[in-house]
Protein backbone atom coordinates (compact mmCIF):
# COMPACT_ATOMS: atom_id res chain seq x y z
CA UNK A 1 0.00 0.00 0.00
CA UNK A 2 1.14 3.45 -0.44
CA UNK A 3 2.46 4.88 2.14
CA UNK A 4 0.95 8.79 2.71
CA UNK A 5 3.31 11.85 3.10
CA UNK A 6 3.61 14.08 5.43
CA UNK A 7 0.84 16.92 6.66
CA UNK A 8 2.50 19.73 4.92
CA UNK A 9 2.50 18.12 1.49
CA UNK A 10 -0.73 16.59 1.47
CA UNK A 11 -3.73 18.62 -0.73
CA UNK A 12 -5.91 20.21 2.28
CA UNK A 13 -9.96 19.65 1.87
CA UNK A 14 -11.24 22.24 -0.55
CA UNK A 15 -14.33 22.47 2.23
CA UNK A 16 -11.90 24.65 4.25
CA UNK A 17 -11.53 27.12 2.00
CA UNK A 18 -13.31 30.79 3.19
CA UNK A 19 -15.00 32.93 0.01
CA UNK A 20 -11.86 34.79 1.01
CA UNK A 21 -9.57 33.01 -0.36
CA UNK A 22 -11.49 30.89 -3.13
CA UNK A 23 -11.21 34.80 -4.20
CA UNK A 24 -7.50 34.87 -3.80
CA UNK A 25 -6.98 32.27 -6.20
CA UNK A 26 -9.10 32.64 -8.16
CA UNK A 27 -8.12 36.76 -8.71
CA UNK A 28 -4.58 35.35 -8.90
CA UNK A 29 -5.60 32.45 -11.83
CA UNK A 30 -6.46 35.71 -13.97
CA UNK A 31 -3.86 38.12 -13.03
CA UNK A 32 -0.92 35.43 -14.19
CA UNK A 33 -3.10 33.79 -16.57
CA UNK A 34 -3.57 37.82 -18.52
CA UNK A 35 0.04 39.08 -17.89
CA UNK A 36 2.35 35.99 -18.87
CA UNK A 37 0.10 35.68 -21.84
CA UNK A 38 2.34 37.07 -24.53
CA UNK A 39 1.07 36.46 -27.83
CA UNK A 40 4.28 37.57 -29.57
CA UNK A 41 6.54 34.58 -28.07
CA UNK A 42 6.41 32.14 -31.21
CA UNK A 43 8.00 34.91 -33.50
CA UNK A 44 9.25 37.52 -31.77
CA UNK A 45 12.60 35.74 -33.72
CA UNK A 46 11.56 35.87 -37.10
CA UNK A 47 9.61 39.43 -36.28
CA UNK A 48 13.19 41.04 -35.38
CA UNK A 49 14.52 39.12 -38.18
CA UNK A 50 12.34 40.88 -40.43
CA UNK A 51 12.65 43.83 -39.01
CA UNK A 52 15.86 43.89 -39.93
CA UNK A 53 17.97 42.57 -36.70
CA UNK A 54 20.57 39.75 -36.93
CA UNK A 55 20.91 36.92 -34.82
CA UNK A 56 23.57 38.97 -32.21
CA UNK A 57 21.75 41.68 -32.08
CA UNK A 58 18.57 39.64 -31.37
CA UNK A 59 20.71 37.90 -28.18
CA UNK A 60 22.64 40.91 -27.27
CA UNK A 61 19.50 42.21 -26.64
CA UNK A 62 18.19 39.08 -24.80
CA UNK A 63 21.33 39.59 -22.38
CA UNK A 64 20.91 43.21 -21.79
CA UNK A 65 17.18 41.81 -20.69
CA UNK A 66 18.40 39.25 -18.64
CA UNK A 67 20.96 41.92 -16.46
CA UNK A 68 18.29 44.61 -16.43
CA UNK A 69 15.83 42.10 -14.56
CA UNK A 70 18.58 41.58 -12.38
CA UNK A 71 19.07 45.50 -11.74
CA UNK A 72 15.45 45.98 -11.41
CA UNK A 73 15.00 42.94 -9.06
CA UNK A 74 17.02 44.91 -6.12
CA UNK A 75 14.81 47.32 -5.93
CA UNK A 76 11.20 46.08 -6.32
CA UNK A 77 11.67 43.61 -4.15
CA UNK A 78 12.59 45.93 -1.54
CA UNK A 79 9.19 47.94 -2.29
CA UNK A 80 7.25 44.86 -2.51
CA UNK A 81 7.20 44.13 1.04
CA UNK A 82 7.22 48.27 2.00
CA UNK A 83 4.11 49.55 0.13
CA UNK A 84 2.23 46.34 -0.45
CA UNK A 85 2.84 42.70 -3.23
CA UNK A 86 -0.76 43.97 -4.74
CA UNK A 87 0.69 47.69 -5.38
CA UNK A 88 3.64 46.50 -6.70
CA UNK A 89 1.09 43.85 -9.14
CA UNK A 90 -0.56 46.97 -10.30
CA UNK A 91 2.82 48.66 -11.16
CA UNK A 92 3.63 45.47 -13.18
CA UNK A 93 0.61 45.36 -15.24
CA UNK A 94 0.85 48.95 -15.96
CA UNK A 95 4.44 48.58 -17.29
CA UNK A 96 3.99 45.48 -19.07
CA UNK A 97 1.43 46.85 -21.26
CA UNK A 98 3.11 49.86 -22.69
CA UNK A 99 5.95 47.67 -23.24
CA UNK A 100 4.12 45.41 -25.48
CA UNK A 101 3.17 48.65 -27.77
CA UNK A 102 6.66 49.90 -27.87
CA UNK A 103 7.29 47.12 -31.19
CA UNK A 104 4.19 48.37 -32.64
CA UNK A 105 5.18 52.11 -32.78
CA UNK A 106 9.57 51.62 -33.44
CA UNK A 107 10.21 48.00 -35.27
CA UNK A 108 14.06 49.10 -34.88
CA UNK A 109 16.72 47.56 -32.73
CA UNK A 110 16.14 50.66 -30.26
CA UNK A 111 12.03 50.07 -30.26
CA UNK A 112 12.78 45.97 -29.30
CA UNK A 113 15.47 47.08 -26.60
CA UNK A 114 13.66 49.33 -25.03
CA UNK A 115 10.42 46.63 -25.59
CA UNK A 116 12.48 44.48 -23.78
CA UNK A 117 14.12 46.92 -21.14
CA UNK A 118 10.37 47.59 -20.14
CA UNK A 119 9.46 44.01 -20.00
CA UNK A 120 12.30 43.35 -17.58
CA UNK A 121 10.93 46.20 -15.54
CA UNK A 122 7.38 44.85 -15.17
CA UNK A 123 8.26 41.30 -14.74
CA UNK A 124 10.48 42.31 -12.48
CA UNK A 125 7.57 43.97 -10.35
CA UNK A 126 5.76 40.99 -10.01
CA UNK A 127 8.17 37.70 -9.93
CA UNK A 128 8.50 37.83 -6.27
CA UNK A 129 5.21 40.08 -5.30
CA UNK A 130 2.76 37.71 -7.30
CA UNK A 131 4.11 34.94 -5.14
CA UNK A 132 4.31 36.26 -2.01
CA UNK A 133 0.87 38.01 -2.52
CA UNK A 134 -0.97 34.63 -3.11
CA UNK A 135 1.11 33.07 -0.15
CA UNK A 136 0.08 36.14 2.72
CA UNK A 137 -3.54 36.15 0.80
CA UNK A 138 -4.36 32.40 1.77
CA UNK A 139 -1.76 32.35 5.18
CA UNK A 140 -4.74 35.67 5.71
CA UNK A 141 -7.33 32.72 5.40
CA UNK A 142 -5.92 30.05 7.21
CA UNK A 143 -5.38 28.66 3.83
CA UNK A 144 -1.89 28.02 3.58
CA UNK A 145 -1.84 24.32 2.62
CA UNK A 146 -3.83 25.33 -0.84
CA UNK A 147 -0.49 27.59 -1.91
CA UNK A 148 1.07 24.69 -3.84
CA UNK A 149 -2.39 23.35 -5.40
CA UNK A 150 -3.12 27.26 -6.19
CA UNK A 151 0.56 27.99 -7.23
CA UNK A 152 0.48 24.62 -10.00
CA UNK A 153 -3.14 25.49 -11.27
CA UNK A 154 -2.90 29.22 -11.86
CA UNK A 155 0.32 28.28 -14.28
CA UNK A 156 -1.67 25.31 -16.02
CA UNK A 157 -4.10 27.70 -16.68
CA UNK A 158 -1.90 30.64 -17.76
CA UNK A 159 -0.48 28.09 -19.98
CA UNK A 160 -3.98 26.43 -21.36
CA UNK A 161 -4.51 29.98 -22.35
CA UNK A 162 -0.99 29.94 -24.33
CA UNK A 163 -2.83 26.57 -25.63
CA UNK A 164 -5.57 28.04 -27.16
CA UNK A 165 -4.03 31.66 -28.49
CA UNK A 166 -0.44 30.54 -29.91
CA UNK A 167 -1.56 28.67 -33.05
CA UNK A 168 -3.85 31.15 -34.10
CA UNK A 169 -1.12 34.05 -33.79
CA UNK A 170 0.09 33.24 -37.87
CA UNK A 171 -3.45 33.72 -38.98
CA UNK A 172 -3.64 36.99 -37.39
CA UNK A 173 -0.20 38.25 -38.68
CA UNK A 174 -1.71 37.92 -41.91
CA UNK A 175 -4.14 40.07 -41.57
CA UNK A 176 -2.07 42.89 -39.55
CA UNK A 177 1.70 42.38 -38.36
CA UNK A 178 1.74 44.00 -35.13
CA UNK A 179 -1.35 41.84 -34.07
CA UNK A 180 0.49 39.80 -31.44
CA UNK A 181 1.95 42.89 -29.21
CA UNK A 182 -1.48 44.57 -28.93
CA UNK A 183 -3.40 41.34 -28.03
CA UNK A 184 -0.29 40.85 -25.84
CA UNK A 185 -0.82 44.95 -24.47
CA UNK A 186 -4.76 43.84 -23.95
CA UNK A 187 -3.97 41.08 -22.08
CA UNK A 188 -2.01 42.88 -19.84
CA UNK A 189 -4.61 45.76 -19.04
CA UNK A 190 -6.89 42.84 -18.41
CA UNK A 191 -4.22 41.79 -15.33
CA UNK A 192 -4.32 45.07 -13.98
CA UNK A 193 -7.88 44.57 -13.59
CA UNK A 194 -7.30 41.65 -11.30
CA UNK A 195 -4.86 43.21 -9.29
CA UNK A 196 -6.99 46.20 -8.39
CA UNK A 197 -9.17 43.51 -7.61
CA UNK A 198 -7.24 41.50 -5.29
CA UNK A 199 -7.85 42.31 -1.49
CA UNK A 200 -6.09 44.92 0.05
CA UNK A 201 -2.87 43.19 2.25
CA UNK A 202 -1.01 45.38 5.04
CA UNK A 203 3.17 45.61 3.91
CA UNK A 204 4.55 44.75 6.57
CA UNK A 205 6.41 47.46 8.28
CA UNK A 206 2.17 47.91 9.09
CA UNK A 207 1.84 44.36 10.06
CA UNK A 208 4.95 45.42 12.83
CA UNK A 209 3.15 48.32 13.60
CA UNK A 210 6.56 50.26 15.07
CA UNK A 211 8.29 51.75 12.61
CA UNK A 212 7.24 55.46 11.23
CA UNK A 213 6.03 55.57 7.73
CA UNK A 214 8.43 58.28 6.73
CA UNK A 215 11.96 56.82 7.14
CA UNK A 216 11.59 54.97 4.05
CA UNK A 217 14.70 54.72 3.30
CA UNK A 218 16.08 53.19 6.54
CA UNK A 219 13.32 50.65 6.30
CA UNK A 220 14.88 49.44 2.62
CA UNK A 221 18.05 49.01 3.91
CA UNK A 222 16.66 47.05 7.11
CA UNK A 223 14.80 44.75 4.68
CA UNK A 224 17.66 44.11 2.65
CA UNK A 225 19.46 43.34 5.88
CA UNK A 226 16.74 41.14 7.07
CA UNK A 227 16.99 39.16 3.64
CA UNK A 228 20.65 38.83 4.17
CA UNK A 229 20.69 37.76 7.47
CA UNK A 230 17.94 35.60 6.48
CA UNK A 231 20.49 33.66 3.64
CA UNK A 232 23.53 33.87 6.26
CA UNK A 233 21.61 32.36 8.83
CA UNK A 234 19.64 29.47 6.08
CA UNK A 235 22.70 27.65 4.16
CA UNK A 236 19.48 25.45 3.03
CA UNK A 237 17.69 28.55 1.83
CA UNK A 238 20.69 29.85 -0.39
CA UNK A 239 21.53 26.15 -1.61
CA UNK A 240 17.44 25.65 -2.72
CA UNK A 241 17.86 28.91 -4.89
CA UNK A 242 20.83 27.81 -6.18
CA UNK A 243 19.58 24.65 -7.43
CA UNK A 244 16.59 26.31 -8.84
CA UNK A 245 19.02 28.24 -11.33
CA UNK A 246 19.39 24.78 -13.84
CA UNK A 247 15.70 24.71 -13.60
CA UNK A 248 15.02 28.37 -14.89
CA UNK A 249 17.95 28.63 -16.89
CA UNK A 250 17.50 25.41 -19.10
CA UNK A 251 13.62 26.61 -19.62
CA UNK A 252 14.05 29.80 -20.56
CA UNK A 253 17.25 29.59 -22.28
CA UNK A 254 14.99 26.42 -24.35
CA UNK A 255 11.52 27.79 -24.53
CA UNK A 256 12.14 31.13 -25.30
CA UNK A 257 15.62 31.79 -26.76
CA UNK A 258 16.90 28.39 -28.57
CA UNK A 259 13.40 27.46 -29.52
CA UNK A 260 12.49 28.79 -32.68
CA UNK A 261 16.72 28.62 -33.67
CA UNK A 262 15.77 24.74 -32.68
CA UNK A 263 13.20 24.09 -34.66
CA UNK A 264 14.34 25.74 -37.83
CA UNK A 265 17.62 23.67 -37.45
CA UNK A 266 15.61 20.90 -37.70
CA UNK A 267 13.75 21.58 -41.26
CA UNK A 268 10.80 22.86 -38.95
CA UNK A 269 8.85 26.29 -40.46
CA UNK A 270 7.86 29.16 -39.49
CA UNK A 271 3.99 28.26 -40.00
CA UNK A 272 4.24 25.19 -37.73
CA UNK A 273 5.73 26.95 -34.44
CA UNK A 274 3.18 27.98 -32.99
CA UNK A 275 1.48 24.69 -33.03
CA UNK A 276 4.86 22.97 -31.77
CA UNK A 277 4.80 25.95 -28.71
CA UNK A 278 0.97 24.91 -28.28
CA UNK A 279 1.98 21.39 -27.95
CA UNK A 280 4.48 21.85 -25.38
CA UNK A 281 2.19 23.81 -23.31
CA UNK A 282 -0.50 21.58 -23.16
CA UNK A 283 2.49 19.15 -21.98
CA UNK A 284 3.30 21.59 -19.08
CA UNK A 285 0.13 22.68 -18.18
CA UNK A 286 -1.02 19.06 -17.42
CA UNK A 287 2.31 18.73 -15.43
CA UNK A 288 1.83 22.12 -13.82
CA UNK A 289 -1.54 20.81 -12.35
CA UNK A 290 -0.33 17.60 -11.22
CA UNK A 291 2.69 17.56 -9.15
CA UNK A 292 1.66 14.74 -6.89
CA UNK A 293 2.23 12.43 -9.92
CA UNK A 294 5.87 12.36 -8.46
CA UNK A 295 4.66 9.93 -6.34
CA UNK A 296 5.94 10.34 -2.71
CA UNK A 297 9.11 7.88 -2.87
CA UNK A 298 11.41 11.03 -3.22
CA UNK A 299 11.94 13.95 -1.18
CA UNK A 300 10.71 17.56 -3.12
CA UNK A 301 15.05 18.29 -3.37
CA UNK A 302 14.99 15.23 -4.57
CA UNK A 303 12.89 15.52 -7.58
CA UNK A 304 13.72 18.65 -8.35
CA UNK A 305 17.15 17.71 -8.77
CA UNK A 306 16.39 14.40 -10.70
CA UNK A 307 13.77 16.34 -13.10
CA UNK A 308 16.97 19.07 -13.87
CA UNK A 309 19.28 16.32 -14.80
CA UNK A 310 16.29 14.96 -16.92
CA UNK A 311 15.43 18.28 -18.87
CA UNK A 312 19.32 18.46 -19.18
CA UNK A 313 19.28 15.37 -21.32
CA UNK A 314 16.11 15.71 -23.06
CA UNK A 315 17.64 19.10 -24.38
CA UNK A 316 20.95 17.45 -25.57
CA UNK A 317 18.30 14.37 -27.05
CA UNK A 318 17.06 17.30 -29.54
CA UNK A 319 20.02 16.93 -31.45
CA UNK A 320 19.43 13.92 -33.07
CA UNK A 321 16.41 12.30 -35.14
CA UNK A 322 14.21 14.38 -37.40
CA UNK A 323 11.53 17.05 -37.16
CA UNK A 324 8.81 14.70 -35.33
CA UNK A 325 11.70 13.38 -32.55
CA UNK A 326 12.49 16.98 -31.69
CA UNK A 327 9.01 18.11 -31.29
CA UNK A 328 8.34 14.79 -29.17
CA UNK A 329 11.33 15.32 -26.80
CA UNK A 330 10.50 19.26 -26.92
CA UNK A 331 7.15 18.21 -25.34
CA UNK A 332 8.59 15.73 -23.05
CA UNK A 333 11.00 18.95 -22.25
CA UNK A 334 7.79 21.36 -21.26
CA UNK A 335 6.39 18.58 -19.25
CA UNK A 336 9.60 18.48 -16.97
CA UNK A 337 9.22 21.89 -16.79
CA UNK A 338 5.86 21.70 -15.76
CA UNK A 339 6.66 19.20 -12.95
CA UNK A 340 9.74 21.05 -11.52
CA UNK A 341 8.29 24.86 -11.35
CA UNK A 342 5.47 24.18 -8.75
CA UNK A 343 7.46 22.20 -6.34
CA UNK A 344 10.09 24.25 -6.46
CA UNK A 345 8.58 27.55 -5.45
CA UNK A 346 6.76 25.43 -2.55
CA UNK A 347 10.22 24.54 -1.09
CA UNK A 348 11.61 28.35 -1.21
CA UNK A 349 8.33 29.87 0.67
CA UNK A 350 8.39 26.61 2.94
CA UNK A 351 12.00 27.67 3.78
CA UNK A 352 11.91 31.29 4.00
CA UNK A 353 11.64 32.37 7.76
CA UNK A 354 8.05 33.55 8.74
CA UNK A 355 9.11 37.05 10.32
CA UNK A 356 11.66 37.46 6.79
CA UNK A 357 10.81 39.93 3.81
CA UNK A 358 9.84 37.37 1.26
CA UNK A 359 9.31 39.40 -1.33
CA UNK A 360 12.86 40.71 -0.87
CA UNK A 361 14.24 37.03 -1.02
CA UNK A 362 12.46 35.93 -3.46
CA UNK A 363 13.54 38.55 -5.30
CA UNK A 364 17.10 37.57 -4.37
CA UNK A 365 16.37 34.00 -6.47
CA UNK A 366 14.96 35.80 -9.19
CA UNK A 367 18.52 37.96 -9.57
CA UNK A 368 20.27 34.72 -9.08
CA UNK A 369 18.13 33.27 -12.07
CA UNK A 370 18.06 36.23 -14.64
CA UNK A 371 22.33 36.79 -13.93
CA UNK A 372 22.76 32.92 -15.12
CA UNK A 373 20.45 33.69 -18.03
CA UNK A 374 22.22 36.58 -19.20
CA UNK A 375 25.53 34.72 -19.38
CA UNK A 376 23.54 31.80 -20.78
CA UNK A 377 22.15 34.32 -23.53
CA UNK A 378 25.75 36.16 -24.53
CA UNK A 379 26.63 32.12 -24.59
CA UNK A 380 23.76 30.98 -26.66
CA UNK A 381 24.62 34.05 -29.47
CA UNK A 382 27.77 33.34 -29.98
CA UNK A 383 27.36 29.56 -30.25
CA UNK A 384 24.57 30.51 -33.43
CA UNK A 385 26.80 32.60 -35.11
CA UNK A 386 29.28 30.03 -35.23
CA UNK A 387 26.77 27.40 -36.53
CA UNK A 388 27.51 25.33 -33.15
CA UNK A 389 23.61 24.77 -31.63
CA UNK A 390 24.36 21.23 -31.00
CA UNK A 391 27.52 21.65 -28.99
CA UNK A 392 25.99 24.30 -27.13
CA UNK A 393 22.69 21.60 -26.16
CA UNK A 394 25.79 19.27 -25.30
CA UNK A 395 28.02 21.49 -23.67
CA UNK A 396 24.87 22.95 -21.41
CA UNK A 397 23.78 18.97 -20.63
CA UNK A 398 27.17 18.06 -19.83
CA UNK A 399 27.52 20.66 -17.52
CA UNK A 400 23.94 20.25 -15.53
CA UNK A 401 25.01 16.78 -15.45
CA UNK A 402 28.13 17.49 -13.24
CA UNK A 403 26.54 20.31 -10.99
CA UNK A 404 23.06 19.33 -9.87
CA UNK A 405 24.45 15.94 -8.39
CA UNK A 406 26.85 17.81 -6.60
CA UNK A 407 24.62 20.39 -5.65
CA UNK A 408 22.33 18.08 -4.10
CA UNK A 409 25.05 16.16 -2.04
CA UNK A 410 25.11 19.85 -0.28
CA UNK A 411 21.74 20.16 0.35
CA UNK A 412 21.99 16.42 2.21
CA UNK A 413 24.52 17.34 4.02
CA UNK A 414 23.09 20.52 5.35
CA UNK A 415 20.06 18.99 6.26
CA UNK A 416 22.23 16.28 7.92
CA UNK A 417 24.10 19.22 10.31
CA UNK A 418 20.80 20.87 11.00
CA UNK A 419 20.04 17.79 12.58
CA UNK A 420 23.01 17.13 14.15
CA UNK A 421 22.31 20.25 15.85
CA UNK A 422 18.99 19.87 16.87
CA UNK A 423 17.45 21.81 14.43
CA UNK A 424 15.44 19.61 13.05
CA UNK A 425 14.86 18.49 8.72
CA UNK A 426 14.62 21.17 6.67
CA UNK A 427 11.38 21.76 4.91
CA UNK A 428 10.98 19.11 2.01
CA UNK A 429 14.38 17.57 2.85
CA UNK A 430 15.22 13.46 3.07
CA UNK A 431 13.60 12.63 6.49
CA UNK A 432 17.23 10.51 7.08
CA UNK A 433 16.64 6.69 6.45
CA UNK A 434 12.75 6.90 6.28
CA UNK A 435 11.39 7.40 3.24
CA UNK A 436 9.92 11.33 2.78
CA UNK A 437 6.65 11.20 1.22
CA UNK A 438 6.39 14.54 0.24
CA UNK A 439 3.58 15.22 -2.84
CA UNK A 440 -0.05 13.99 -2.02
CA UNK A 441 -0.16 11.05 -4.12
CA UNK A 442 -3.20 9.92 -3.08
CA UNK A 443 -5.22 12.35 -4.40
CA UNK A 444 -5.76 14.19 -8.01
CA UNK A 445 -5.72 18.22 -8.33
CA UNK A 446 -8.02 19.35 -10.46
CA UNK A 447 -7.39 22.32 -13.35
CA UNK A 448 -10.28 24.18 -13.25
CA UNK A 449 -11.06 26.91 -10.59
CA UNK A 450 -12.00 25.75 -7.31
CA UNK A 451 -14.94 23.91 -6.93
CA UNK A 452 -17.59 26.19 -5.91
CA UNK A 453 -16.04 29.42 -7.01
CA UNK A 454 -17.95 30.76 -10.33
CA UNK A 455 -15.97 30.68 -13.18
CA UNK A 456 -14.06 33.29 -14.55
CA UNK A 457 -14.55 34.66 -17.92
Amino acid sequence: MRRRGPARWRRAPQEDLTPAARRVIRLNNGFQLLFNLLWWMPVFYAYQRDAGLSDGQIFGIQSIYYIAFCLFEIPTGLVADRIGARNCLWAGAVVMTAANLMPVFSPSYTGFLLHFLAIAAGRSLTSGAASACLYDGLRAQGADAHYLRAEGTARALGLAAKVVCWPLVGPLMVLAPQAPYVLSAASAAGSLGCALALPRLAPREARGATRASGRREAALLRDTGAALRALRASPWLALLMVQGVAVFTLSRICQVNLFQPVLLHHGIGEGSTGGVLAAMTVAEAVASARPQWLGSRLSPTAWVSLLSVALAATLAGTTAGGPWTVAALLCVFAAITGFCYPVQRKLINDAIPKDAPRATLLSVESIVDRGVCALAAVAAGAFLAAGRLDALLWQSAAVTCVLIPALHLALRHTNRAARTRGGGTAPGADAGSAQAGPLPAEEPVALPVDEGAAPRA
